[in-house]
């Protein structure tokens, strides 16, 4: 058995729509990044590959590289859990945490773990997401930035 820690952060702006875990919620900002900025995807694909030893997503999609650019980071994903089969693991299981003060994420995690586990063939009691805040301090608190969190076991 192996185990990843991943962990992603986006500055929040205007004018970007907001995606977590494949899910788009309704939000007045949305995360910045060369793709889309889905901060959950970014952090379970960096778990799973360092559980897997392949790196981390920045080795896997270069934020410089152009065809990277407004990529769906469900799609992402979907490539970093086929490599981490291809090497010979199975998934066993994600837990996950997304830190932000809003938009309200717990009406959607059904949705996100049903989108999580579609992208990397689990079934959705593989998949773990929650939220919570950062009670309201520093740039995550001030509505400024969402992170996030997840581990993963492989065997």
């Amino acid at each position: 058995m192996r185990i990843g820690i991943g962990y992603d952060l986006h500055k929040l702006v205007s004018g970007r729509p907001f995606i977590m875990g494949g899910v788009k919620i309704e939000s007045d900002k949305g995360p910045e990044g060369h793709s889309d900025g889905d901060a959950l995807c970014h952090a379970i694909a960096d778990a799973l590959l360092g559980a897997a030893c392949l790196g981390d997503i920045g080795l896997w999609f270069p934020p410089d590289d152009p065809k990277f650019e407004g990529a769906d980071s469900i799609e992402l994903l979907k490539k970093v859990a086929a490599a981490v089969k291809t090497k010979g693991y199975a998934i066993s299981n994600i837990d996950s945490i997304v830190i932000c003060e809003k938009p309200k994420i717990s009406p959607h995690y059904e949705a996100m773990r049903a989108r999580l586990a579609d992208a990397m063939e689990l079934s959705v009691d593989q998949v773990s997401v929650k939220a919570t805040t950062n009670e309201k301090l520093g740039e995550i608190g001030a509505g400024l930035a969402v992170a996030a969190q997840a581990i993963v076991l492989l065997n």
